[in-house]
C-alpha cells in the first residue's frame, strides 16, 4: 500500500452538506470520502492506493480535478484497489456533483 497527499490552495467552490462516500473498494476499483473541513480555501486528498509507484499519475488526475472543480475547504480520502484514472475521475465527479449540485 501506498499513501500519498495533495494539497491544492485558493479554491473558489465550496461544498454544502453532510459528507458524501461513493464507489466501493473491491476488485479494480475505488471509493472516495468527500466532506467539508475548514482548511482556509485548501482542498486537502488523501489517497490510498494499492497500486505502488503510480505517483505520477495521481498528482496528473488530481490536478486535472482541481483544476475542473477549485474546491475550497474541502477534504477527499480516496482507497484505491487498482481503479483505472477515467474511474477516478468518474467518482471524484460524482462525489462532488452530491455536495455541490452542480457540473464543473
Amino acid at each position: 500500500m501506498e499513501t500519498l497527499q495533495f494539497r491544492f490552495e485558493q479554491g473558489a467552490r465550496s461544498l454544502v452538506g453532510m459528507p458524501q462516500l461513493v464507489g466501493v473498494v473491491g476488485s479494480g476499483n475505488l471509493e472516495v470520502l468527500i466532506e467539508p473541513a475548514a482548511l482556509g480555501g485548501a482542498c486537502e486528498i488523501e489517497v490510498r492506493t494499492a497500486a505502488v509507484g503510480f505517483g505520477a499519475t495521481w498528482q496528473a488526475v488530481m490536478a486535472d480535478f482541481h483544476e475542473r472543480w477549485g474546491l475550497a475547504d474541502a477534504r477527499i480520502c480516496i482507497n484505491d484497489m487498482g481503479a483505472t484514472p477515467a474511474v477516478v475521475s468518474l467518482r471524484l465527479d460524482q462525489a462532488v456533483e452530491s455536495l455541490t449540485g452542480g457540473t464543473p
